[in-house]
């Protein structure tokens, strides 16, 4: 784009011998100005209308140049079309100051808006206990920095606890939920020794939060979401589904979605089943490793219209990190899709190495 006012002149200057003299196209330079005031500053719009206003005149009078006697250059169109221009380059000079305006207040409100996801979303830890993390985040929109998808990893001396969720809805309104959420988890993640319990109390947080909020989006504020928690002194996993896609367990030579068909209803639904959360209990030792996701990674559709096959893709991957299971699954996603997301992606990867690194290293050195 910054080029493309000087390509228009060449243009102009490739057609202009063509053209009988009396069909000067000289009066096309008006809009060099206007072109150079979507891509340059006020004062190189400036100084491109003062170019095309003398360029105009070179081409209208110079004989040498143009074919035309010398008499043409104050000719009374040659003079309204010198004032046209000069009139054009003066509103695209203030245009340019404009849109650099608009630009740089663009830049400042995506710097506050990648901090704010930072501390919505701050990073998980790599490393808690005898457990390696990786954590995930697309966005659908390459201007977004934000939205409703999140995620959590919470050292406790119940054990790490994990959170991922999808708040229904976009913009500042899911924002606004998903900070709630994920305040709500972090507290009581530490206080609730029962995983069952600490969906309930969430649940009861986005409750009255929803309540306080009021207005007619109360009822639609809601949440789909999984609850996992890991216990530092046992070999298993234990799970709380919200309506939200089942998780997956990876292990050598098996690839299986944690899913008994027990999911309670989202969170901020819940009062209108009134059942209590159910946890399902599952086998998690050495090499085992848990993806959670959103559904913006299995609803990703290929040019076709196919969906993501996450199963699939898994199986045939086979067993790597969480750091490189996460990186293959987001170039993965940007391929299949071609580079055009529907919707926001979350994942969080939980791995339990075969061996302690840490105790590998320490022997080693022994």
């Amino acid at each position: 784009m910054r080029w493309l006012p000087v390509l228009y002149v060449v243009v102009l200057l490739l057609i202009e011998p063509l053209t009988p003299a009396d069909w000067p196209v000289s009066f096309a330079l008006i809009a060099v100005p206007l072109l150079a005031a979507f891509t340059q500053g006020p004062v190189m719009v400036a100084a491109t209308t003062m170019f095309a206003v003398l360029f105009e005149g070179v081409l209208a009078g110079t004989p040498c140049c143009a074919g035309r006697s010398v008499g043409y250059l104050w000719d009374r169109h040659y003079v309204a079309s010198y004032i046209c221009t000069a009139l054009v380059g003066a509103l695209g000079t203030v245009l340019a100051a404009h849109r650099i305006r608009r630009e740089r207040t663009l830049a400042d409100v995506r710097f506050v808006a990648e901090i704010a996801q930072r501390v919505l979303l701050r990073p998980v830890p790599h490393r808690i206990g005898n457990l390696l993390l990786e954590s995930l985040y697309l966005s659908a929109a390459a201007e977004a920095r934000i939205g409703g998808d999140l995620y959590e990893a919470v050292p406790t001396t119940h054990g790490v606890r994990l959170l991922i969720g999808d708040v229904r809805g976009k913009g500042l309104l899911a924002v606004e939920t998903a900070a709630a959420l994920l305040g709500a988890f972090r507290e009581v993640a530490h206080d609730e020794p029962d995983l069952a319990a600490l969906a309930g109390r969430v649940e009861k947080s986005m409750n009255r939060r929803a309540a306080q909020l009021g207005g007619g989006e109360t009822d639609e504020r809601f949440v789909t979401a999984v609850f996992a928690e890991i216990p530092t002194d046992g070999q298993l996993v234990r799970i709380v589904n919200c309506g939200h896609p089942p998780p997956v367990l990876m292990r050598p030579g098996e690839v299986s979605e944690l899913d008994r068909g027990r999911s309670a209803p989202p969170l901020n639904l819940g009062m209108l089943v009134d059942e209590p959360y159910r946890v399902d209990v599952y086998p998690f030792g050495p090499g085992d490793q848990l993806l959670l996701y959103t559904d913006g990674i299995t609803e990703t559709r290929n040019p076709s219209g196919a969906f993501y096959p996450l199963l699939e893709r898994l199986r045939s991957w086979g067993s790597m990190p969480p750091h490189d299971l996460l990186e293959r699954l987001h170039d993965d996603l940007l391929d299949y899709s071609r580079d055009r997301l529907q919707d926001d992606t979350a994942a969080l990867a939980v791995c339990m190495p075969a061996e302690d690194p840490a105790a590998g290293h320490a022997s080693s050195a022994g």
